[in-house]
């Protein structure tokens, strides 16, 4: 608690120097959709960033993953290659469970699929992106379940004037890419596509990939409002080499520990909706979405005469209306969303192991909502947010083998009260309080039963659920935009691994605390520079592991980037990112050494000819040996790495047709 007074204090006496300071530069306007429905300059309580279109091109990133790295509060783990295939985003400290606490979506509408699957990064091209909003430790009222960190939501560029772009790259290691973007408007249709290529031989031994992918969107002007359609299609195979043990990493990085394994993954996403003002202060959105995934995987024992194959489908439905209202309440300016989700979703897996034989496991899960959420302006530029979800989940899981087939129903609500007061064009103070819920993912409900060895149904798992309280302020100018929050977070019954047992349980009581600030200067004309620091922690608060650390979460963290606007000499810029030691994945009881901290920079520069683009990038310019993922294993009584990717060179030169 004595952090949270003293950063209150920092908080307090910055608001003062601040409204002392630039009262007539006007800030910036920022669009946002953190209430589902597109706004400027949101009046909700909540600690909201904004990666934009103009930060994407200029960043020296080239995945969407690594882009977010640049943010407080966020810290980004993957397991091989320059291509984020299997990039977790781990937003707020949840370590292994990053996942499943952390929501994604596009457009608005969730990525997370309902088991305990990665986010298909490779049918999201940066070309298509317009920005990133990042809404940190809210968005259970909106969302619902899987928001304890927050929620990350990708805007796509809309067709709203003609481009036409080519881009080509080349790297290290074999890289290749290929890019294209068409827009295209006539009257009131309008319409924009945007295809991805990349490969790579990668620079271990088995960790090539390749990844494909297409998606658009049209629309079509109304007379209140658009209807529209997006899509995606994409398709990914990676070389899986696996994780290496201490002396392999440290003496043979490049080497293959599973040299023979692969996976394959495909799938498609279609989503038509409308948005319409029904009437004068009402408007009224609504989507249909159903998205395909499939996954294949084939491994083999180190020694190469054992094999496992398998197979998963996943099937996702939804159908997510709203409405907004503007309106008055009781002599004062208020507004309000209610809306209804609806999620169906199925997953069948189909495994064969050459030392046991096939089997079958099939699981579904169909949630439904209803949320309602109010912003009143009490007095001023004073305003009170309420809002409650009330969430159902009915859940089924078979397993053919086991001859297990078995079913659960669980509801949960949760709440957000928060005030958010703008005391000046430039300063905007607020403070919140919530309940958050996630339900068991569909494989978690799927447990193993070490002395038989059956596999076993664990509708035992209760939904996790906790509070949240934080306060926070942000300071925007023309040339200056700062924004800073202190957080605490209690949960009760959270989802976790149980190594030992070999199942999913719900862990003691933890806690999450800490501090994150992002800010951004206009030092002149010509450069630009971003700080991101976070300062936190994450702790079981009960059982045995009473007071350890959460694993795989860093104590502190800081990104700082720079971008210098050179005119004939280019545009050129650099980030670099500091991560502090952290617990091994799996270690709870915090027994053994921790993972080392590690520092990368990144750099890029390119050249704008007329309508050509000239771009080079440098990935970890000194070349430091690290790894963003690594666990103890008690079988080998040993920790093993996922070695980072080395210094890498990248050129690309893009073609815009006018």
């Amino acid at each position: 608690m004595q952090q949270h007074a003293v950063c209150a204090a920092v908080i307090l006496a910055c608001a003062q120097a601040i409204t002392a300071a630039a009262q007539d530069a006007a800030p910036a306007t920022v669009i946002v959709t953190a209430t589902r429905f597109t706004e400027t300059d949101s009046r909700i309580p909540a600690n909201i960033s904004v990666i934009d279109r103009a930060e994407i091109e200029a960043s020296p990133e080239a995945t969407l993953p690594d882009l977010l790295r640049s943010r407080a509060g966020i810290d980004v783990r993957t397991l091989s290659g320059p291509l984020a295939t299997d990039a977790t985003v781990d937003l707020r400290g949840f370590g292994d469970s990053a996942g499943s606490n952390t929501l994604i979506l596009l457009d608005g509408q969730r990525l997370n699929a309902v088991d305990s699957s990665g986010i298909d990064w490779s049918m999201i091209s940066l070309a298509a992106i317009d920005r990133v909003e990042i809404l940190r430790g809210s968005g259970s009222i909106l969302y619902g379940d899987r928001v304890g960190g927050g929620v990350i939501n990708i805007i796509t560029r809309r067709p709203d004037k003609p481009e036409a772009l080519l881009s080509i790259g080349a790297g290290s290691y074999g890289y290749a890419a290929a890019d294209a973007r068409l827009a295209g408007k006539n009257g009131d249709i309008g319409f924009n596509l945007s295809a991805h290529h990349a490969r790579t031989d990668g620079w271990r031994q088995n960790s090539q990939a390749e990844q494909n992918s297409l998606g658009g969107r049209g629309n079509v002007q109304l007379a209140r409002g658009e209807g529209f359609v997006d899509f995606s299609v994409f398709r990914e195979s990676t070389g899986t080499p696996g994780a290496l043990f201490t002396n392999q990493y440290l003496t043979q990085p490049t080497a293959a520990r599973l040299p023979l394994d692969s996976q394959t993954k495909d799938g498609y996403r279609l989503r038509p909706g409308i948005a319409l003002a029904i009437a004068d202060g009402v408007t009224v959105e609504a989507e249909a979405a159903v998205t395909h995934a499939s996954y294949g995987g084939r491994s083999f024992s180190t020694s190469g005469d054992l094999s496992f194959t398998s197979d998963r489908q996943s099937d996702n439905y939804s159908a997510t209306p709203r409405l907004r209202w503007i309106h008055g309440l009781a002599g004062h300016d208020s507004e309000s969303v209610i809306g209804i989700d609806y999620y169906d979703g199925r997953v069948d897996s189909a495994t064969w192991a050459s030392y046991v034989g096939n089997n079958m496991q099939r699981a579904k899960q169909t949630s439904e909502s209803i949320y309602l959420q109010n912003v009143t302006g009490i007095s001023g530029d004073l305003d009170l947010t309420v809002g409650a979800r009330s969430q159902r989940v009915r859940q089924q899981a078979e397993d053919v083998a086991a001859v297990m087939n078995s079913s659960a129903t669980r509801n949960r609500t949760a709440w957000e009260f928060g005030l958010s007061e703008r005391l000046s064009p430039n300063l905007r103070l607020f403070g919140r309080s919530g309940r958050t819920f996630r339900f068991a993912n569909t494989d978690e409900l799927f447990g193993f039963d070490p002395i038989n060895y059956a596999t076993v149904f664990r509708g035992d798992i209760r939904p996790q659920q906790g509070r949240t309280h934080e306060i926070g302020g942000q300071w925007r100018t023309t040339s200056f935009d700062a924004q800073m929050s202190v957080y605490r977070q209690d949960l009760e019954d959270e989802i976790g691994y149980d190594s030992n047992a070999f199942i999913n349980t719900n862990l003691p009581p933890t806690r999450r605390q800490g501090v994150e600030i992002d800010a951004r200067w206009q030092l002149n004309s010509a450069l630009d520079a971003r700080l991101a620091l976070t300062s936190s922690s994450a702790t079981f608060r009960g059982g045995s592991d009473d007071g350890k650390a959460i694993p795989l979460v860093p104590r502190n963290k800081v990104a700082f980037g720079l971008t210098w606007q050179g005119g004939a000499a280019g545009t050129w810029s650099a980030l670099a990112n500091w991560v502090d030691r952290r617990y091994f994945s799996g270690d709870n009881a915090n027994a053994f050494a921790q993972m080392p901290a590690y520092a990368t920079v990144d750099i890029k520069a390119a050249w704008h000819l007329a309508q050509w683009t000239v771009a080079a990038r440098i990935g970890n310019l000194f070349d430091k040996r690290y790894a963003t993922f690594a666990g103890y294993s008690s079988w080998y009584n040993d920790q093993y790495y996922y070695p980072a990717e080395p210094r890498s060179v990248f050129v690309t030169a893009s073609y815009a047709f006018r």
